[in-house]
């Protein structure tokens, strides 16, 4: 492929190849020419190019080929010469004319006709004169020329004619009569084109909209008959554009010629007859039209409904804002025309026409506000239309006889204009209200009115409309439910009053589920009281008894969609209701059958029908309730139901039970297939016989089909089934054309039960089928339920049977009859494989294989597709091989020898979906055979139909084998190639099919497509030239495969794909959203685009972000808008943080939008290349799209919109703070954006602070209430991330203090009386989070937000029986929690943490709400105890409810519990501990507060108890509900709140009281470090672990006060002698797990030491895997788990008697010194880690503890010691593995047992030369500091009271001591801490002087003072000599003046002795008296040392 890139072809290379592989080869070169040609010169080459590419003219090039030489051609004459362009185009021409009609030389023909199109539109008028005969010679041609030719011709018609513009009007008559006719031609491919060409001749040709305006649409309607899809849409495009353009010419063409412009009326009245008359036109005289003979095609109505839709999109939103008045009469004229009423399924076509009409238009076309007034509008014409009916209703004379007609057309006016209405409303949501609450509009009344409609259907769409008004605004949806059950009960004699009012409840309450906030518990009562009361008073009036029976049942039904926690209330009283609406017993039911007449049967049968659907709703909406008793009681009625046989009851009473008898039965079916099977085992039999006769059509002559054959076949056949139109737009309207029985007819009125339902999902409206089509429905999914569960002798008869019943059937109806049956067998097969069983024993499988087999070769292909389909699960369901061998061998050998289209089609599928259900692995076999026979029918050029199948079964099999296929690519490939070059591109099937296999094989190769080996960069460049075909095709979803196998391919081999030319592409087909699918794909690659395509992104000012923004307001289709949120989502993430300021000006600019109109767009440009850009075969891509948005004028912003970009905000927020700190730093940023501004790099989230503010106040103040929420939610995070930055300029002060008013500006409407309870709920956290951010200092800027809570709080107060309600209780407690919660919050804030003076500000705030609030908390927390109290408890519950919940609301509270209680507990907790657990509150309540607030359910009793009472009660409660959460916290829970439970209990445990409580109640203690313990298990962050140790260390210190206590009261009774065996342990010393606390605190504190330092585990250790970890410094919070830990253990040892700590001691003493052992390591700035600091502690708390002194434990107690002290000298002992060791802790640790423990160290010499060795080395060490504190060590072991202890050590080191000083004098210290160290050992000396005894005083003083004299310095030197070592030379002269004075007789012999030291000291005197005088005269009072003593020393030290 490589040798194709060449500017020349390289025709050697082209030479070389073989035959197959040159049109790739031809292509791939056009390809890359087409890349190069614009960026290079052609000068020299241009001859030979030209002479190139005409040569390939006549090579019969295919059709991708032939596109792209076209292109290529004219690109070359536009940027080279264009001498020889005229001889070119002759030679096309001569082609052209050229008489050769063979196959052969069509594709020369076809080349040549592209090129001449090619030129024109490339150059246009520079061919100049030439056009005339171009065209007329493509016109001649176009008459003798085959459909393919016609096809290829009018598109280059279409491009000369581009090409020219107004040039060509000479020929613009010829051209317009040629293609007129074709308009109606038999190729549906030719009609696209002529439709095409026509809309870009309307552009020039003014007599298309003129005179000829009336013939274009009867042409157009012609057109539409029995046209397919794309036809549709062409012919609609073209028939809407020449209406819009004779409305609103174009102005250039005005300017021209003098027109008469049409009105508004002329083209509505052209248009209808096309969707009244259809294309029978107007000449047929009107007689027979007036008598209604024949009715429309239904393909010409739809057509004419898109065209509709086209005409207003093509003339604007501004346009229609404008005429919307006319607009709407005249679409509900239409509907209420008779001929487009005829029958019931015509008309229910019609409303859906224009409904699609209206919402295609109003719902994207025109902004909120516009909207508004639509709705207006929409209201005054159904107010007109409900007085006309009054007027006739209520016509008693009966003058007004064609009024009985009116009021049935009025019907069907009505359901269209109340759908719209309630599209409306729920689309605007909240910003909906102002049309709701204007009384001049009076909406809700309106809509009412309707509702005593005489016809059922606009009582239904009545009813739905008030649905959508309660949904999209919850707070009517109560005041709503109220009226409809006042009017029931004041209307009750009036039948439509009583259906009209229980459709609204009904609707109403199936709305309730998308409110979250709900509805109050007692409308349940209201709604079962008025169900009953109807029920039972049905008999009363025979007029009313039918219209009362079916009310009473729908509300039952619609009050089960409340679900289980209100219906559990009334399931008795319902179970009972249901049991007697049926006979009791066979006899009843016996007796019945021969009484009652016509009417009282109707009755019954509608009764029962009710009574099931009820039953089916209680079964669907709450299975909890379902127990098997339930299910027994169900089953009693349900039986009875099943054995009423009705047919004999219509033979005696009339056919007109027919539907009531039909409606009992779908109910039956319905309900059953909710039930498990085993429930009616007994009645398989006569269900079965039902359910067969039901869908074989054996009691009914109508030939009814299922709706359901579709669903059940795979989505994936859709293409061969043409259903793929369920993906586009169009779909509502297009499914009236689909071939099963009243298809897209789905209408509220054919089951009034539809509407409580919910609505399936991408439906607006729930639409369900006709009844007859919908029992055969449910028949067939029962069957399929019911089936795995029969014998097989039963399945065998059945299957027998329909063989019969097929063979039976004639004509149509055998078609029907067969649809049924294999839906049926589908059905059941599923059911098969989805219970695992199998089909059965042989002759089951002979049956069911020869009905399905018969099939295959049927000619109706959904039903071939749905034998394929029954094949491949029957081989899934038998799976063995044998038979699946057999199967396949029948279609092989079918296929061998078949000629005919249809069985080869059908067992074609039967191959791909055998692979399809039994995988590769099962049908490894069979893949050569398969394979070779699909290739061979894929190549049949003589039938598209065969190929199209035959490559569908081809990628199923391919996608089934997966790696099995590696084998068969490259030959599936070039076919795949050979056909995308060949195959016509009218065949868009085969292309789509071709798309898929090309998938699949990538995948199937999958990441070898990296590799380089030649083979595969074949298969590579073969699939990307596949995909560069696709790309180019002209059909969406050919461009759709084309997108999934690029993204597939880059997927794999990504740096292959060239993903830029994708964007463009993806761009124009995400703006004409051809068709949705694609549009997915366009989201999933923007991710990749948007880490690709920077710099191509700059399509319009904003973006392709920008665009896709505007897509969300213009998009109707809810997988769109969610994929485009997708695709929107991941740019975000990839650039938001370096485009920061244009996507903060995005989300702005989309939440400062106001609600307004469409946005005026003056259109004066020449809209000709804003019409082409639409046509994606077109290769202008897109040039400017500047000019291409004024067409659609922008809508504003939408709510949902809005809230997305409020969304986005809190996203960029968060993006941006894990980015970057300094987003958050505004100093940083200041500095920052001055450099940025010469980088135009990044910037700063803190810069556009005022932004962020100001978009968050403006959605936290909107309508709308999700914008709202979302608005708040964006202020909270702003408040979080910037509450703590400070403001550079003005120290002391933060930046978000300026915005409070903005704050306080936002929070305020959310507290007003009608806000609702959710937002109310978030305000109060926004509230609390900037009360307690500490932003705020000053008392009196706190109170504006402040009293927004204090006003919430006695909302709260109010308690429950409060104002009248709107929404369920459970909203009303999530809001009093949420205030209490966020007070909660606010109280926490006071505790200070560091001194703030916000705090006190805070403290002033709370302090007078506390005891109110304190009430309240507790209360709540009561409740939350109650609540979290398992299953089994339920009955202990108050049976009224808690302080803020009712039993009713129990399961929805739990959850608003769930989420506050955890800050509630620690505000309590504060409260308890700080006044004494209330008790001074106590007090006061009894005298002060019975009036202030309500009483709650515990306030009376409270006072009555002690104080002690309620003391333990309250400690029980936040005991346990801490440790209920802790026990096992959610994963989901917040960490938060586990801080805030153990913060808690820290708290509460500081109280005295609590203290106590826990400490007398031992094993609740033990507990509560149980389940601490297991918390630490589950949650690692440490901040938790050391909360944890807090909480542990006040229950120890809890049980220590306790045992002191203890302790002192006995002492003062006087029993000494029992004291020993106080504490745990006793006398033995055995400390039960369990019971003792001691254990369970070692248990948690060994685990946590354990975690911090797995080198303690003495296992680990030993363990050969272990590697010796050197000791580490430990991060900074485990250092403090750590030392916390360590405090701990070594206070356990006090709360046991002696014996239980000599149980205990050794682990302690093992780790405390394990752990020093650990921590010590040196730090660099000589601080002490805190666990060593922590273990020293230790170590002297248990030394020195009074065990000591216990006599019976002395040998114990002493061998303990010494082993501790072994341990420690063992740890210390140098050791290169451990050079960072630091020694000081470790001798810290030796001399605390030294001096704690002398007495059981004393004489021990192994220990005692170990502690030598050790202080030697501390002596002799390097670092000065550790020999400092070595002599201050060493000075307190000197110093120690026990001679014996200390002797030995000062005989071993002292004399060490005097070398190390003496030697300073030749190396005086250099630094501060060599002269501390010089300090330090001098001090040492100077006290062993003191402590020698008087006669060695001079010995010992000839030690020091010869020292101290030699670090005098020379008078000369003081001056010179460094700072270092002045000090050393004043702090000798100092302490020798000293010593002189304290030891005068001593000193003068020592100083006597040795002459030179004396003289030193003098002249050192000397010059320290005249350095400073002034200090000399204050010193003469101390007489200097006198003469010089005489006595020389005999002995010498030195």
């Amino acid at each position: 492929m490589e040798l194709a890139h060449s500017l020349l072809l390289n025709e050697d290379a082209l030479a070389q190849i073989t035959e197959a592989k040159r049109p790739v080869f031809i292509f791939e070169w056009l390809r890359f020419l087409d890349k190069v040609l614009v960026a290079v010169d052609v000068k020299e080459k241009q001859k030979k190019l030209v002479e190139q590419l005409t040569g390939l003219i006549s090579s019969a090039p295919g059709p991708p080929t032939r596109k792209l030489l076209a292109k290529n051609l004219a690109t070359l004459y536009s940027i080279g010469d264009t001498f020889t362009v005229f001889q070119t185009l002759d030679k096309c021409n001569d082609i052209i004319k050229s008489k050769d009609d063979t196959p052969a030389y069509l594709p020369t023909k076809l080349a040549a006709v592209a090129c001449v199109g090619a030129f024109y539109e490339k150059m246009g008028r520079m061919l100049g004169s030439s056009f005339p005969d171009t065209i007329n010679n493509l016109l001649k041609a176009l008459k003798s020329a085959e459909s393919q030719g016609r096809g290829e011709i009018l598109l280059s018609l279409q491009k000369v004619l581009s090409g020219l513009g107004g040039a060509a009007a000479s020929c613009h008559r010829d051209i317009y009569k040629n293609a007129r006719s074709l308009l109606t031609d038999r190729s549906m491919a030719v009609r696209c084109m002529v439709a095409k060409c026509l809309l870009e001749l309307q552009n020039e040709a003014v007599f298309m909209w003129t005179t000829e305006l009336e013939n274009m649409a009867t042409l157009c309607f012609k057109a539409l008959e029995g046209s397919n899809y794309g036809v549709r849409v062409a012919v609609a495009k073209l028939l809407g554009t020449v209406m819009a353009t004779a409305l609103m010419p174009k102005q250039a063409a005005v300017m021209r010629q003098n027109v008469k412009r049409a009105t508004l009326e002329e083209v509505l009245e052209l248009m209808a007859t096309g969707f009244l008359r259809g294309g029978s036109g107007f000449l047929k005289s009107g007689g027979e039209m007036l008598k209604g003979g024949g009715s429309v095609s239904r393909e010409v109505r739809v057509g004419v409904t898109q065209a509709y839709v086209v005409f207003v999109t093509t003339l604007g939103g501004q346009w229609l804002e404008r005429n919307f008045a006319t607009f709407l009469s005249h679409v509900l004229d239409l509907v209420s025309h008779p001929r487009a009423t005829q029958t019931h399924v015509e008309a229910v076509y019609s409303r859906r026409c224009v409904s699609f009409m209206l919402r295609a238009t109003l719902g994207g076309l025109l902004g909120e506000k516009a909207q508004i007034a639509a709705g207006k509008e929409i209201c005054q014409a159904i107010s007109k239309q409900m007085r006309a009916v009054e007027a006739v209703v209520n016509d008693i004379s009966g003058e007004n006889k064609a009024g009985a007609a009116d009021v049935s057309a009025s019907q069907h006016v009505m359901v269209c204009a109340l759908k719209e209405l309630g599209s409306l409303v729920q689309s605007l949501s909240a910003t909906a209200s102002p049309l709701i609450q204007e009384p001049s509009i009076g909406l809700l009344e309106t809509v009412t009115s309707v509702l005593l409609h005489p016809s059922m259907a606009a009582r239904l769409a009545a009813a739905w409309c008030l649905r959508c008004v309660a949904v999209a605004l919850p707070y009517q949806l109560t005041p709503l439910l109220d009226r409809c059950a006042e009017r029931i009960n004041n209307l009750k004699s009036s039948p439509e009053a009583v259906s009209g009012y229980s459709f609204a409840m009904a609707a109403l309450l199936g709305g309730v589920h998308q409110c979250p906030l709900g509805i109050p518990h007692s409308k349940g009562k209201l709604v079962v009281s008025i169900a009953e009361d109807l029920l039972r008073t049905a008999a009363q009036n025979s007029r009313l008894s039918l219209q009362r029976t079916q009310a009473g049942w729908l509300l039952l039904g619609a009050l089960m969609t409340l679900g289980p926690s209100l219906v559990r209330y009334h399931l008795p009283k319902m179970l009972l209701l249901w049991r007697n609406v049926f006979p009791r017993s066979q006899k009843e039911l016996e007796a019945e059958k021969a009484r009652g007449d016509s009417f009282t049967w109707q009755v019954t049968l509608e009764g029962r029908a009710g009574a099931l659907c009820a039953m089916r709703s209680f079964v669907a909406h709450c299975p909890e309730l379902l127990t098997e008793d339930v299910i027994r009681r169900l089953m009693t009625p349900i039986e009875c139901a099943m054995t009423m046989i009705v047919p004999a009851i219509i033979k005696v009473h009339g056919a007109h039970l027919k539907a009531s008898a039909a409606m009992v039965r779908l109910r039956l079916y319905d309900i059953l297939a909710l039930l498990p099977p085993k429930t009616y085992e007994g009645s398989f039999n006569a269900l079965l016989r039902e359910l067969v006769a039901e869908f074989t059509l054996t009691d009914n002559s109508a030939n009814t089909t299922t709706s359901l054959l579709r669903s059940l076949c795979h989505y994936d056949d859709s293409v061969l089934m043409g259903s793929w139109l369920q993906e586009t737009d169009h779909k509502s309207i297009e499914d009236q054309l689909q071939p099963n029985s009243a298809s897209g007819s789905g209408a509220l009125e054919h089951d009034p039960s539809s509407i409580y339902l919910r609505v399936p999902v991408g439906e607006a409206i729930p639409g369900p089928l006709p009844l007859g089509v919908s029992v055969i429905d449910a028949s067939v999914a029962l069957f399929g339920v019911v089936f795995p569960h029969v014998s097989f002798k039963h399945r065998l008869q059945m299957l027998d049977h329909f063989a019969e019943c097929i063979k039976q059937a004639k004509g149509v109806r055998q078609q029907a009859v067969q649809l049924n049956i294999f839906t049926a067998v589908l059905s059941a097969l599923k059911g098969l494989a989805e219970n695992k069983s199998t089909l059965g024993p042989e002759e089951v499988r002979k049956s069911a294989l020869a009905l399905v087999m018969g099939a295959l070769d049927n000619p109706n292909p959904i039903l071939r597709c749905a034998a394929g389909e029954a094949l491949g699960r029957m081989a899934q369901v038998v799976g063995e091989a044998t038979f699946i061998a057999r199967m396949a061998q029948t279609s092989f050998d079918k296929l061998k020898s078949a000629r005919d289209v249809v069985s080869r089609t059908g067992h074609s599928l039967a191959l791909g979906c055998l692979h399809r259900y039994v995988g590769g692995i099962g049908s490894g076999q069979h893949l050569k055979t398969s394979v070779s026979i699909l290739l061979a029918l894929a190549q049949d050029g003589s039938s598209h139909e065969v190929q199209t199948w035959a490559l569908h079964s081809l990628a199923l099999i391919v996608d089934s084998s997966g790696p099995m296929y590696r084998g068969y690519v490259e030959p599936t490939l070039s076919l795949v190639l050979t056909l995308l070059l060949t195959v016509p591109p009218s065949h868009t099937e085969v292309h789509q099919c071709l798309g898929r296999c090309l998938g699949a094989l990538i995948t199937t190769v999958g990441p070898e497509l990296q590799g380089n080996g030649a083979t595969i960069s074949t298969i590579r460049s073969s699939c990307l030239v596949g995909c560069a075909i696709m790309q180019d095709h002209s059909d969406s979803l050919v461009q759709a495969a084309a997108i999934s196998c690029l993204q597939q391919l880059h997927m794999f081999a990504p740096r292959h794909v060239n993903l830029s030319s994708l964007v463009p592409c993806l761009f124009m087909i995400s703006y004409c959203a051809l068709a949705q699918r694609e549009a997915a794909e366009v989201c999933e690659y923007a991710m990749s685009l948007a880490k690709r395509a920077g710099d191509n992104l700059n399509i319009t000012e904003t973006g392709l972000e920008g665009v896709l923004f505007g897509m969300l307001d213009r998009e109707t289709d809810r997988k769109l808008c969610s994929d485009i949120h997708d695709t929107l989502g991941h740019m975000l993430s990839s650039l938001a943080v370096e485009k920061l300021s244009h996507w903060l000006k995005l989300c702005k600019d989309v939440l400062a939008a106001t609600t307004g109109g469409a946005v005026a767009f003056e259109v004066e440009k020449d809209e000709e290349d804003s019409e082409k850009k639409d046509e994606m075969d077109d290769d202008t891509m897109f040039t400017g799209l500047g000019e291409d948005d004024k067409s659609k004028p922008s809508v504003a912003p939408r709510w949902v919109t809005r809230v997305f970009a409020a969304d986005c905000l809190c996203r960029i927020i968060l993006l941006c703070e894990n980015a970057d700190k300094a987003h958050f730093d505004l100093a940083t940023a200041r500095s920052a954006s001055s450099e940025i501004r010469n980088h135009s790099s990044g910037d700063l989230l803190v810069l556009h602070l005022s932004d962020l503010i100001r978009m968050a106040f403006m959605a936290a103040t909107d309508h709308s209430n999700q914008l709202r929420m979302a608005g708040l939610q964006a202020l909270e995070d702003i408040i979080k991330k910037f509450a703590s930055v400070p403001e550079p300029e003005f120290p002391g002060h933060v930046i978000l203090e300026q915005y409070q008013a903005n704050v306080g500006a936002a929070l305020r409407p959310a507290f007003s009386p009608d806000t609702p309870s959710d937002i109310t709920a978030k305000a109060c956290q926004v509230c609390s989070t900037w009360i307690g951010s500490g932003v705020v200092s000053d008392l009196n800027d706190l109170r504006r937000v402040h009293n927004l809570l204090v006003s919430s709080l006695d909302k709260v107060q109010a308690g429950k029986g409060s104002s009248s309600q709107l929404y369920s209780e459970s909203a009303t407690t999530m809001e009093k929690l949420a205030v209490l919660k966020a007070w909660a919050e606010v109280r926490l804030k006071t505790v200070p943490h560091f001194v703030h003076s916000a705090y006190d500000a805070l403290i002033m705030l709370v302090q007078p709400e506390l005891p109110s609030l304190s009430r309240l908390w507790l209360a709540m927390l009561r409740d939350y105890a109650l609540l979290t109290l398992p299953a089994e408890f339920s009955s202990q519950l108050p049976p009224d409810g808690g302080a803020f919940y009712t039993p009713e609301t129990i399961d929805t509270a739990r959850l608003h519990y769930r989420s506050s209680w955890a800050p509630v507990l620690h505000a309590v907790a504060l409260w308890l501990s700080s006044t004494g657990f209330g008790a001074a509150e106590e007090k006061e309540d009894v005298t002060s507060a019975p009036s202030k607030a309500p009483a709650l359910p515990q306030g009376a009793p409270s006072t009555t108890k002690t104080v002690e009472e309620s003391v333990k009660d309250r400690m029980h409660l936040m005991l346990g509900v801490s440790i209920e959460f802790l026990c096992f916290p959610r994963p989901e829970e917040p960490i938060e709140h586990v801080m805030s439970c153990l913060q808690a209990l820290c708290t509460l445990l500081e109280s005295p009281c609590a203290k106590t409580h826990i400490a007398e109640d031992q094993l609740l203690a033990v507990e509560l470090l149980n389940v601490l313990h297991r918390l630490l298990l589950t949650r690692d962050p440490p901040a938790v672990q050391l909360q944890v140790t807090a909480v542990v260390q006040e229950t120890i210190r809890a049980a220590q006060d306790h045992l002191q206590r203890q302790k002192t009261s006995k002492e003062e009774e006087g029993e000494k002698d029992t004291q020993p065996s106080q504490g745990e342990g006793g006398d033995t010393g055995e400390l039960v797990p369990g019971k003792s606390l001691v254990f369970a605190a070692m248990e948690l504190l060994v685990f946590i030491l354990v975690r911090h330092l797995p080198q303690l585990n003495t296992r680990v250790r030993e363990s050969p895997s272990h590697a010796p970890l050197r000791p580490q410094r430990l991060p900074e919070e485990s250092a403090r788990l750590v030392a916390n830990t360590v405090s701990i253990l070594a206070e356990l040892p006090s709360l046991c008697s002696p014996a239980g700590s000599m149980t205990i001691l050794p682990t302690v003493l093992f780790l405390i010194t394990g752990v020093l052992r650990e921590t010590a390591v040196k730090t660099s700035d000589n601080s002490v880690p805190v666990p060593v600091s922590a273990a020293l502690q230790g170590i002297k708390t248990i030394i020195t503890s009074p065990l000591a002194r216990v006599e019976s434990m002395q040998t114990q107690w002493t061998s303990l010691v010494r082993s501790s002290l072994a341990s420690v000298l063992e740890y210390s002992q140098p050791d290169e593995s451990r050079p960072d060791m630091d020694e000081v802790s470790m001798l810290t640790a030796i001399t605390l047992f030294l001096l704690s423990a002398s007495n059981e160290l004393v004489g021990v010499t192994v220990l005692q030369k170990g502690c030598m060795d050790r202080f030697r080395n501390g002596l002799n060490s390097s670092d000065p500091g550790v020999q400092a504190r070595c002599y201050q060590l060493l000075l307190s072991v000197f110093q120690h009271s026990s001679r014996a202890l200390s002797t030995p050590y000062i005989h071993a080191l002292a004399p060490l001591m005097v070398e190390k000083l003496k030697a300073v004098e030749r190396s005086r210290p250099g630094t501060a801490a060599e002269l501390q160290a010089v300090q330090e050992g001098i001090r040492v000396l100077e006290n062993l002087v003191g402590m020698g005894e008087e006669q060695n005083r001079v010995q010992l003083l000839a030690l020091l003072v010869p020292t101290l004299i030699s670090y005098l310095l020379d008078e000369n030197a003081i001056s010179s000599a460094p700072q270092v070592s002045k000090g050393l030379h004043d702090f000798a002269l100092q302490n020798l003046m000293r010593i002189g004075p304290l030891y005068p007789a001593a000193f003068k012999i020592v100083i006597g002795a040795a002459p030179e030291l004396k003289t030193r000291l003098e002249s050192a005197i000397r010059a320290n008296q005249a350095s400073s005088k002034a200090k000399a005269a204050a010193r003469q009072a101390q007489p200097t040392v006198q003469a010089a003593p005489t006595i020389k020393l005999k002995t010498s030290f030195f």
